[in-house]
């Protein structure tokens, strides 16, 4: 039987392969999305284009977010010494 901290760490690693494509779908759609047309169209927030706001402020502020709530609901402490459980 393979021991618990591996089931756990295998899971924990899918969360973050997710998260990754989760960022990088989150700026390759803002920054090619929204950064695609005439740059003197370009619209602005805060001094910035849109598409630069979105994908690379907003993004990186809510990835920061659903890390942090990723990180309090779905991983665990592990120990590195053996468990006494079952094995």
């Amino acid at each position: 039987m393979q021991d618990k901290r591996f089931q756990i760490a295998n899971r924990e690693a899918l969360i973050g392969v997710a998260l990754v494509i989760i960022n990088f779908a989150i700026w390759f759609g803002c920054a090619y999305g929204l950064g695609s047309g005439d740059p003197t169209e370009y619209q602005y927030i805060l001094g910035f284009p849109t598409w630069f706001f979105f994908s690379c402020i907003a993004g990186s502020i809510f990835m920061i977010i659903l890390i942090w709530f990723t990180m309090k609901v779905f991983f665990k402490d592990v120990p590195f010494e053996d468990w006494e459980g079952d094995q």
